[in-house]
């Protein structure tokens, strides 16, 4: 059974790897005059499908870095603490569902980016997980979450030119079907020893 220290050490692991790669891969961008950006998804070209595994890594500039950077490593931390397979495993339900939710809605000519459909994926995850994990500490992780972010609805519509909204849509929509499938972040049960404490409090309990 894992510790405290232990989830928190992984957890800030997850964090501080999603910030290194984004941030690495943003230089390397600069330094070859923002070559990077065509693995951005171009909707509906068949030549672009591939890049739904790289196109969540990719920004356009320091700003959008930043605005991507803080949220997403929080996310990060609270998805590592639970599991390093559970944040493979919700990583991959967001990237895979929004890229390919992006491919089919977003519009054609555009090419879309960044790391903010990561940053959605996770936090609808996050929110949504403890209800079917039936987790009150999870739930109510999600409470305080959903209102302290809640302005980030608003990048759910079509509202900001330039803004993939698409990404926005389809990578919290793929954060809540990881938090319905996905078994690995199950909260662990009660050990033995405290089974047992539960059952002598209860004497005349079924079994």
């Amino acid at each position: 059974m894992q510790t405290r220290g232990e989830s928190l050490k992984r957890g800030f692991k997850c964090a501080l790897g999603y910030v290194a790669l984004i941030w690495v891969v943003h230089i390397f961008n600069v330094l070859l005059g923002g070559y990077l950006r065509t693995l951005g998804i171009a909707p509906r070209d068949t030549s672009t499908l591939w890049h739904i595994l790289t196109a969540p890594w990719v920004h356009n500039d320091y700003a959008h870095l930043m605005g991507n950077t803080v949220p997403g490593a929080i996310f990060c931390f609270l998805i590592g603490m639970t599991g390093k397979k559970v944040w493979w495993e919700v990583t991959a339900f967001v990237v895979l569902i929004g890229g390919v939710g992006i491919w089919f809605i977003g519009g054609v000519g555009t090419i879309h980016f960044g790391a903010s459909i990561l940053v959605y994926g996770w936090l609808s995850y996050l929110i949504v997980r403890g209800i079917f994990n039936r987790s009150f500490r999870q739930t109510f992780l999600g409470i305080i979450l959903g209102f302290c972010y809640s302005g980030l609805a608003w990048g759910l519509l079509p509202l900001v030119e330039g803004m993939s909204w698409q990404g926005h849509l389809f990578g919290a929509i793929g954060g809540i079907i990881a938090g319905m499938i996905i078994t690995s972040d199950d909260p662990l049960p009660k050990s033995p020893k405290k089974q047992l404490l539960v059952d002598e409090a209860n004497p005349y309990r079924l079994s």
